[in-house]
């Protein structure tokens, strides 16, 4: 087999867990199989160079900050390498340019646009190792561009889909993916496996296994992913095809995001347009619009309330104050103290009653839903804050996920 093994800054996070890596990877090729490593920088590694920065500079250029900020991720693989050769292996380090990876000119944000796998190709057919450093590319006037959070696991996920890779192992500090966070409901369970759509739902509404740009990219170019821990032999989750799924449960999970914000927009004036009007302005300046509710008052007005992620709530504020100024707003309000839990699971395409034991649950809890967005696999609830964990353990036990 060819597989794509990646390791993130925790289990790279200081000289005794590079070699732990080491001697995973070499069992791996020991085993039979062709392996390429993808590293991310030693944890802490990042932020110091930033630090660094910003002991110059409180805006330092991108472009700077991109050269910088690689490094880091080039120390890891340089040492994995050195440490695998010394093992008798036969290892050689990349950086992004090396293995291929071209970008768009985005710094510090950048999205891969192609990658050249010859280098990468002819170095397995000649039986190496190859360790690339994570997280980095190059754009097309030769500039080292960086890929922004979660970085490290795209450029594997990109890499295993490059070379056709059978498999694309994330190795990070947990040992899977659970039906939901094991610190809010101890009796939580690792999923053996999920599918694509699943995970990019559980990662966009708060799981912070992995990002969903990585998940996207791994559905577009069908790479198989497995999430494990790298310190031990646990098996992971697999996240492939809904068709590889032989029994789709009927809820696989249940996520919760704090970070949300509400807006009320209280007497909007009924005039055609204006809706559109306001969610352009937000979109132009980049605000992600999540859950929506409209409602037409007696006046012939309408009241609209929407929620934010809570990073995007005052550049919101500063839009909509302006539209409250100019008349076509009455009043607005604000809170920062609500939630979203969203039951998620494939299942629910097949069978029905799903939205209404979410619904009846909370009831039975006396907890208020505020808003309500759903989707083919997905139903999502505001509420407040303060019953956040409560629903999370009362939905996991009412839809049975610890059996």
């Amino acid at each position: 087999m060819l597989i794509v093994q990646k390791f993130g800054g925790t289990s790279v996070g200081d000289l005794d867990r590079i070699q732990n890596v080491a001697n995973r990877v070499s069992a791996t090729k020991k085993a039979g199989n062709d392996v390429v490593v993808v590293v991310s920088a030693m944890s802490g590694e990042t932020n110091k160079l930033v630090r660094y920065a910003e002991h110059f500079s409180a805006n330092p250029s991108r472009a700077e900050m991109d050269m910088l900020l690689s490094s880091g991720e080039r120390v890891t693989a340089s040492l994995l390498s050195i440490a695998l050769n010394e093992m008798g292996f036969d290892a050689v380090a990349m950086t992004g340019r090396k293995a291929g990876i071209v970008t768009d000119g985005h710094h510090t944000k950048a999205r891969i646009e192609d990658i050249n796998p010859e280098v990468m190709n002819a170095a397995v057919k000649e039986g190496k190792i190859i360790v690339v450093a994570g997280f980095q590319g190059v754009n097309e006037n030769g500039d080292v561009t960086t890929l922004g959070r979660g970085g490290s696991d795209l450029s594997a996920v990109a890499i295993a889909g490059a070379i056709k890779a059978d498999l694309c192992e994330i190795y990070t500090d947990v040992s899977g993916i659970f039906t939901t966070d094991p610190r809010i409901e101890p009796k939580a369970k690792k999923l053996n496996q999920i599918s694509y759509d699943e995970m990019l739902e559980l990662a966009s509404l708060g799981a912070k296994v992995l990002q969903n740009r990585s998940v996207e990219l791994a559905k577009k170019l069908n790479v198989n992913l497995v999430t494990r821990t790298s310190f031990s032999d646990e098996e992971g989750t697999l996240i492939t095809k809904e068709e590889n799924i032989m029994e789709a449960p009927l809820v696989s999970g249940i996520a919760l995001d704090k970070n949300q914000a509400r807006i009320s927009l209280m007497g909007v004036k009924d005039r055609p347009g204006i809706a559109s009007d306001i969610f352009t302005k937000l979109s132009d300046s980049d605000v992600n619009i999540d859950m929506i509710i409209q409602n037409k008052a007696h006046d012939g007005t309408t009241n609209i309330d929407f929620t934010v992620p809570v990073g995007d709530l005052n550049d919101a504020k500063n839009i909509v104050d302006a539209f409250v100024a100019s008349g076509d707003i009455e009043a607005d309000s604000y809170n920062e103290k609500i939630c979203k839990v969203s039951v998620v699971g494939v299942g629910m395409k097949s069978h029905s009653g799903v939205a209404a034991k979410a619904f009846s649950t909370m009831a039975k809890e006396n907890i208020n839903i505020n808003m309500i967005s759903t989707s083919e696999i997905k139903i999502s609830m505001a509420i407040d804050e303060e019953y956040a964990e409560l629903a999370v353990r009362s939905l996991h036990n009412a839809y049975e996920l610890d059996k």
